[in-house]
């Protein structure tokens, strides 16, 4: 009998665990252990409405702390997990305290990828992670005008659309020849280059950086063709690291991601694994994948809440993702790689239009801007795989949803 679930990590999937936990009925101990000093929060709008200071942080809680005043939950925030002992069942904390568990949940994310070129310590170079990443990027507001952003991918485009909202002196260095190259096709990067341009950001696009330049605080960034960018402050955003090293130091199965079968359960039966940290089978797509997304960190959470209380439960979803930058809205539905055809649904002029993707004839991705039942009506063909003519997906008088299946 479970008696006592501890859940290491304290993000989105960690709060969505405990929610799940009470509303299915779980009658032992949960334990929360997390290390930083927040309760469980959404990130996605770390980058946009936070940063920009439209939210306060106890916005961005899954659940108030009164949720959390509960004799079955205990939180030990500020506590970072340094080990994993499967064969007694115990994590020890880096004070040394050791947690007992019967069934033990890896909700532990993803860090943020750093650079490690000349000036890479100074002062005034930022990576937007988690809240407290976010304060210091908000204290440079306070005194700064001029911004280098490196990357150009989500993060580094949104927040680049703030600070100009903000009146920043805005530059995005991206190593790509087009913005959001990992996961947008070139209609899509053409579409947002020209929105941001428009709103006064430079792109400097395929160009890396070489160096960060100053004494103790940056004062400009050196590209790789040897210009000099001056830079008040730099906002690095190149992607993200799932944090594994817990889960492979402890001997569990780590292969781009904490391995974990269709009920998140990895390769130790007593161990779960959600969120941004593991590496999942995907029935829809016949591959294992990935996801850096708050759609797969909650609903793998709640499969694997459903497993632990003795439901089977089997994850399969269409993954999706959403970017906002202006008044744009981005909605991705499903993963565009590998396609060999692409449709334009809708006009791209009037700011509302979507880019479906095929391969083989086969439905495999959505990305909808300011097009919101493009997005809903296209998960449903990319779950069941459907093959539709181009013809007929590009011809809006037919809605998505009356295509057949």
């Amino acid at each position: 009998m479970t008696e006592r679930i501890v859940i290491a990590g304290a993000g989105h999937a960690a709060g969505q665990l405990v929610v799940s936990l009470k509303q299915r009925g779980f009658a032992g101990q949960i334990i929360l252990i997390g290390d930083e000093p927040y309760l469980p929060y959404q990130r996605p709008p770390l980058s946009k409405k936070f940063l920009a200071g439209e939210l306060s942080a106890d916005r961005l809680y899954v659940k108030p702390e009164s949720f959390y005043d509960d004799p079955q939950i205990e939180l030990m925030l500020s506590t970072k997990v340094a080990e994993l002992n499967r064969g007694k069942k115990v994590l020890v904390t880096a004070e040394g305290d050791s947690v007992r568990y019967d069934k033990l949940v890896l909700a532990l994310g993803a860090k943020a990828r750093h650079l490690t070129i000349p000036g890479a310590d100074l002062d005034g170079v930022h990576y937007l992670r988690n809240i407290a990443d976010v304060d210091r990027i908000r204290t440079e507001l306070k005194s700064h005008k001029r911004a280098v952003i490196v990357g150009a991918g989500y993060i580094g485009l949104e927040v680049a659309a703030v600070l100009r909202k903000l009146g920043l002196d805005v530059t995005v260095i991206e190593m790509a020849d087009r913005v959001m190259s990992r996961v947008v096709s070139p209609e899509i990067s053409d579409f947002y280059q020209i929105e941001h341009s428009n709103q006064g950001v430079k792109l400097r696009l395929g160009t890396g950086v070489a160096a960060f330049r100053g004494e103790s605080r940056i004062k400009s960034v050196e590209t790789d063709d040897g210009a000099l960018i001056p830079a008040d402050f730099v906002v690095v955003g190149v992607g993200i690291v799932a944090s594994t090293e817990l889960a492979a130091t402890a001997g569990l199965d780590v292969d781009d991601g904490i391995v974990v079968d269709d009920r998140c359960r990895t390769s130790d039966g007593n161990i779960y694994a959600v969120g941004d940290c593991t590496n999942h089978p995907s029935a829809i797509y016949d591959r294992r994948l990935r996801l850096e997304s708050v759609h797969n960190a909650l609903e793998q959470a709640k499969t694997a809440v459903s497993n632990l209380c003795g439901t089977e439960s089997h994850y399969s979803q269409v993954p999706w993702f959403w970017s906002d930058q202006y008044d744009l809205k981005l909605q991705i539905a499903g993963l565009s790689a590998d396609y060999d055809d692409v449709v334009i649904r809708g006009n791209p002029a009037e700011r509302s239009f979507a880019c479906m993707y095929l391969r083989d004839g086969v439905l495999i991705a959505t990305d909808a801007v300011n097009s919101p039942k493009e997005f809903m009506q296209s998960k449903a063909l990319i779950a069941a795989r459907a093959r539709i003519s181009s013809d007929k997906l590009a011809d809006t008088s037919i809605a998505l949803k009356d295509l057949k299946i």
